[in-house]
């Protein structure tokens, strides 16, 4: 009996730990690019119904990325939990802009993109991921939008 409770005070007491370590605060995006790495917080974050939302215009990031590289974005896995996709622009040789997204990631599946560029000397401008909420709502063209829950904004730096 004794040995049992022991051992039922000792479950208690890591679950009471394993509970201090969950993650506090909105979920971060971390970038790699240049053998630089940037952790950012959400620009704007909202519950998972997207009703009650915070704003923070100071959680963008800014990250160097020299023109042809690739960039390497690890998601929290708070993230990976629900829809997410990467949405980014990027300038052409002849200086024409190009908007583009990754495919839409299915809830737990993955917790890493790497963006690549389709022209090798083209420079990236922006780079966002969109975490997707439970809001749904039909568009004009007869399909089904899910509700932006959190967006990570980072502008890239692209000096010579």
């Amino acid at each position: 009996m004794r040995k049992g409770l022991s051992l039922l005070l000792a479950a208690v007491a890591l679950s009471g730990v394993a509970a201090c370590a969950a993650p506090v605060g909105p979920p971060e995006v971390t970038l790699f690019a240049a053998g630089k790495s940037l952790a950012v917080k959400p620009s704007q974050y909202c519950d998972v119904k997207v009703e009650n939302c915070q704003a923070d215009p100071k959680a963008a990031g800014v990250l160097r990325v020299p023109k042809g590289q690739e960039v390497k974005i690890s998601v929290d896995p708070r993230i990976g939990e629900t829809p997410w996709q990467v949405v980014f622009r990027y300038r052409k040789p002849d200086n024409g802009k190009v908007d583009g997204r990754s495919e839409a990631f299915a809830p737990n599946k993955t917790l890493a993109y790497t963006l690549k560029l389709p022209e090798a000397d083209a420079q990236l401008e922006t780079i966002e991921v969109h975490q997707y909420g439970a809001a749904i709502s039909a568009n004009t063209e007869g399909g089904v939008s899910f509700g932006t829950r959190g967006t990570w904004v980072i502008s890239v730096d692209d000096r010579g």
